[in-house]
C-alpha cells in the first residue's frame, strides 16, 4: 500500500524542527518530535496521554531538561542545517510498520507515538518511562480511547494484533483483556447510553419530590415475572424522566424490592445510534451488539425516552426497524425496558402496533397540582441558588407556580415553573455580574505578550521568544489565580430574587405586559366590568352579566359540575 504522512504528522515534523531551533540544537531527535506533538496538542496521541493522566507541562519540562543536559546549545542555526538523528530516522521508519499493523494508508500521530515507545533506548521513551508509559500500556489505552470515540472500534486492537507483522504477546493480550473487562462489561451500550444510576451515585441528579405512586407502580411492573416493561405516558414536562431518575435514586438507596437490587438504568440515545449509519446493515449491527451485551448483563434496565421513535428508526426498504429488533427480546424476557412517550405519540405509533403495545404496561403520569409544584420547587431551589448565586424568597417560589400556571397555558407543570425559576436566576445573575478591571488588564497583557512572542519567532530571535513565553506563563498563572479568587468571592454573594423579578421574566416569556402580570387577581376582577365597557361601547348589560359570572366562578360560588356560564347574544 502507498503509505504517507497525514497532514497532522507533517505539521508535527515541522514543529519538531522549530523545537530543535528553539533549544539551540542542529539536529532533530525523538525528543524534539515528542516536543512537537506536545506543541501541536490537538491529536489522538495527546488525548491518550491525557487519558493516562499525564501532566503535559511536567513532561515538557523534563524533555527540555534532558536536551539541555545532553547537548551543547548552538546559536544562529539555519533551518537548512538541521539534520535528523539516528533515533529520529528509526522512529520515522518504524511508523510505517505501526501503520501497517492497523491496516491504514496514512501515518498518524498515534503511530508516531507508538514508534517512539517501540524502541525504549531513545531519550523520549526514557522520559515517558519515568511517567510509567510504555509501548504496551500506551497501545492498550489507545484502543480504549479510540473505542470511546467510535464504538465500531470494539475489536480494533484484536484485529490489528492478529493481522499485524508484529504479533501480540500472550501476556500482553491477557493484560489488555483484563483492563478492558475492568473498565466496562457493556462498552457499546456505554457509548450509546447514559448511566442514570451512576449519576445518582455521583449526586448529579436533582432530588425527586412526590411521585411515590408512579415510582411504586414502575417498581412493581419491573418486579413482575413476565411483561415487566413499564411505559410512562404523559404530557410533555409533567416529569416522566424524573420518575426514572427517582427510581435510580431508590435503587442506589436500596429502597426497592430485592429483585431490583444492584440494577443499572441506562438511557439509550437513539439519535446517536442511528447517526453515521450510511450503509445497509450498520444500524442492525449496532443494535445487535447492544442486544448481545444486554443478554449478558441482566442487571441492566434500558430506558428509552420518546420511545415512539423506535418505530421506524433505522429502517430502510427491506430492513428491520428498531422496534422489530426489540420485540423478540422483550417477548422472551431477555431485556427489561422502561419507555416514555406522550399520549398523542403513543396512540399514533405504539398503540397501532398491537405486538409492541402488549409488551408494555401503561403508567399514566398526570401533571402535579399547584401545591405539589410549590413543594417541588422548594426542594430543588437550592441547586439553582448555588448555580446562579441567587436566593429565592418564598413569595418568588409561589409566584413562579401561580404566574406560570396562569399565563403559560401551552405547557405543563412542573416543567414550566422550573423554567421560570431557572431563567429568573440567570437574569438576576447576569444583571449583577461585573468582571473586575484587573482581570481585564491581565488578559490584555497576555495578548500583547503573545503577539511579541510570535514576532520574535518570525524574526528567529528564539531567546527573546523563550523569555516572552516564560512571562506569558507567569501572567496566565496570575490570571487563573485572580479568576479563582473572583469566583470564590462571587460564590459568597447571593442576590435576592423577588416576586417582581418573576413577573418580569414571565412577561418576557409570554409577551404580556408586566403591569398586567403583576396586578393582583382581585384588582382585575373588580375593574373587569369598567375595562370591558371602555372597549365595547353600548353593551353594558351584557358585559355586567358576563363579569358577574366570572366573578362568581373565581370566588367559588358556582356549582363545580356546571360551566362558568352559558350565554346567547341576540340582536340585529
Amino acid at each position: 500500500m502507498n503509505r504517507k504522512f497525514s497532514p497532522k504528522v507533517k505539521k508535527i515534523i515541522q514543529l519538531s524542527k522549530q523545537e530543535a531551533l528553539r533549544m539551540g540544537n542542529d539536529f532533530v531527535g525523538a525528543e524534539h518530535i515528542l516536543l512537537g506533538m506536545i506543541e501541536d496538542g490537538d491529536s489522538l496521541a495527546m488525548k491518550v496521554l491525557d487519558s493516562m493522566e499525564l501532566d503535559m507541562e511536567e513532561l515538557k519540562y523534563r524533555l527540555e531538561d534532558t536536551i539541555r543536559k545532553s547537548h551543547v546549545i548552538i546559536n544562529n542555526i539555519n533551518e537548512d542545517e538541521i539534520k535528523w538523528s539516528k533515533h529520529a530516522e528509526k522512529v520515522l521508519k518504524v511508523t510505517f510498520l505501526e501503520a501497517k499493523s492497523y491496516k491504514t494508508d496514512e501515518i498518524k500521530p498515534e503511530h508516531l507515538m507508538l514508534s517512539i515507545l517501540k524502541h525504549n533506548h531513545n531519550p523520549a521513551s526514557k522520559v515517558l518511562d519515568t511517567f510509567d508509559v510504555d509501548y504496551e500500556s500506551y497501545r492498550s489505552e489507545l484502543e480504549y480511547v479510540k473505542q470511546e470515540q467510535d464504538p465500531s472500534f470494539t475489536d480494533y486492537y484484536a484485529q490489528a494484533s492478529s493481522d499485524s507483522d508484529v504479533p501480540m504477546e500472550e501476556e500482553e493480550a491477557t493484560e489488555y483483556s483484563k483492563k478492558a473487562a475492568s473498565k466496562s462489561r457493556t462498552p457499546v451500550l456505554d457509548n450509546f447510553g447514559r448511566d442514570i444510576t451512576r449519576l445518582a451515585e455521583e449526586g448529579k441528579l436533582d432530588p425527586i419530590i412526590g411521585r411515590e405512586t408512579e415510582i411504586e407502580r414502575v417498581s412493581q411492573i419491573l418486579s413482575r415475572r413476565k411483561k415487566n416493561n413499564p411505559i410512562l405516558i404523559g404530557e410533555p414536562g409533567v416529569g416522566k424522566t424524573a420518575i426514572v431518575e427517582g427510581l435510580a435514586l431508590r435503587i442506589m438507596q436500596k429502597k426497592v424490592s430485592r429483585t431490583l437490587f444492584g440494577k443499572r438504568i441506562v438511557m439509550l440515545d437513539l439519535a446517536a445510534l442511528v447517526a453515521g449509519t450510511k450503509y445497509r446493515g450498520q444500524f442492525e449491527e449496532r443494535m445487535k451488539a447492544i442486544m448481545n451485551e444486554l443478554e449478558k448483563a441482566p442487571d441492566v434496565i434500558l430506558f428509552i425516552d420518546e420511545i415512539h421513535t423506535i418505530v421506524g428508526a433505522g429502517g430502510a426498504t427491506g430492513s428491520l426497524d428498531a422496534s422489530n429488533i426489540f420485540k423478540p427480546a422483550l417477548a422472551r424476557g431477555e431485556l427489561q425496558c422502561i419507555g416514555a412517550s406522550t399520549l398523542d405519540e403513543y396512540r399514533q405509533h405504539i398503540e397501532k402496533d398491537g405486538a409492541l403495545d402488549r409488551r408494555f404496561q401503561k403508567v399514566i403520569v398526570d401533571p402535579p397540582s399547584a401545591e405539589e409544584t410549590v413543594h417541588i420547587l422548594e426542594n430543588i431551589k437550592s441547586k439553582y441558588e448555588e448555580f446562579h448565586n441567587v436566593e429565592y424568597s418564598d413569595d418568588a417560589i409561589d409566584a413562579c407556580v401561580k404566574l406560570s400556571d396562569r399565563y403559560i397555558s401551552d405547557r405543563f407543570l412542573p416543567d414550566k415553573a422550573i423554567d421560570v425559576l431557572d431563567e429568573v436566576g440567570a437574569r438576576t445573575h447576569l444583571k449583577n455580574i461585573h468582571v473586575p478591571k484587573y482581570i481585564e488588564e491581565l488578559e490584555g497583557s497576555i495578548e500583547e505578550i503573545k503577539e511579541l512572542k510570535n514576532q520574535a519567532v518570525k524574526n528567529q530571535q528564539y531567546e527573546k521568544a523563550a523569555e516572552f513565553r516564560d512571562n506569558e506563563s507567569k501572567l496566565i498563572r496570575r490570571l487563573e489565580q485572580a479568576k479563582e479568587e473572583w469566583e470564590e468571592e462571587s460564590k459568597t454573594k447571593r442576590y435576592p430574587v423577588g416576586e417582581e423579578d418573576i413577573a418580569e421574566v414571565v412577561s418576557m416569556m409570554t409577551g404580556i405586559p408586566v403591569r398586567r402580570v403583576a396586578q393582583s387577581e382581585s384588582n382585575k376582577l373588580v375593574g373587569m366590568s369598567n375595562d370591558l365597557q371602555q372597549m365595547v361601547i353600548g353593551q353594558n348589560e351584557a358585559i355586567v352579566k358576563i363579569t358577574k359570572a366570572i366573578q362568581r366562578n373565581r370566588v367559588g360560588l358556582k356549582d363545580p359540575k356546571k360551566p362558568i356560564g352559558s350565554f346567547i347574544f341576540l340582536g340585529f
